[in-house]
């Protein structure tokens, strides 16, 4: 039980990051951001994404265009704002900081 609410935690604190990530790379819909963390098998449910989606929005950190569908009702894509991608900037160096001190303090482990 303990492994898995450690597990469940750290998934949890690195879940934003990923999907600032993926939204920087180009205006996103909610289930292209789905896949995506499905292939990286952080597996998210609809019901997860979207309130973060709507925390990440009020901070200021996303935007939403609606895109007319074809195949039924318009869709809301998200991009990130600029102060979306200052957070995200300062988000990846601490990222790459954490990964070191994770490989610094597991050093080789016998």
């Amino acid at each position: 039980m303990i492994v898995e609410n450690t597990q469940t935690q750290m998934r949890k604190g690195i879940l934003e990051y990923c999907i600032l990530s993926i939204i920087a790379k180009g205006e996103t819909y909610a289930s292209d951001i789905i896949a995506e963390l499905k292939k990286a098998q952080l597996l998210v449910v609809e019901g997860t994404l979207y309130p973060l989606l709507t925390r990440l929005k009020n901070n200021g950190l996303l935007t939403y265009n609606w895109v007319e569908s074809i195949s039924g009702p318009p869709r809301k894509y998200y991009v990130l704002s600029d102060e979306g991608r200052a957070v995200l900037e300062q988000l990846d160096k601490t990222w790459q900081e954490l990964v070191f001190a994770v490989q610094t303090a597991i050093g080789e482990r016998k």
